[in-house]
């Protein structure tokens, strides 16, 4: 029985799990911390508005350009994503502040 054992655990040994995914660099690990606090800064300020269209569009827009960059990998190309997206960010957070001062 134990040899039967050994070879069921040098088998699952050898296959690659399915679940795993790949080891991210710390750099990477950083960049995508930096996107995820962007967009939850961006939820945050949408939920500010009330429910609207406006809201629904710009929740959209914001969608949309993280989806479009979701597989981007070079850390250049997504340092630069992350601060024109913090630069529109500002410009669509002036807008909101307007919304909610009106």
């Amino acid at each position: 029985m134990r040899s039967s054992l050994r070879l069921l655990a040098s088998v699952s040994r050898s296959q690659p799990s399915k679940l795993k995914k790949p080891a991210i660099s710390l750099d990477h690990f950083i960049q995508r911390q930096r996107v995820l606090s962007l967009w939850r800064e961006i939820v945050r300020a949408l939920n500010k508005i009330p429910k609207s269209s406006t809201r629904d569009e710009l929740r959209s827009y914001a969608r949309s350009g993280f989806e479009r960059h979701r597989n981007v990998t070079d850390l250049q190309h997504i340092r630069y994503l992350v601060s024109t997206g913090k630069a529109e960010f500002e410009t669509m957070k002036r807008y909101i502040d307007e919304q909610i001062a009106s």
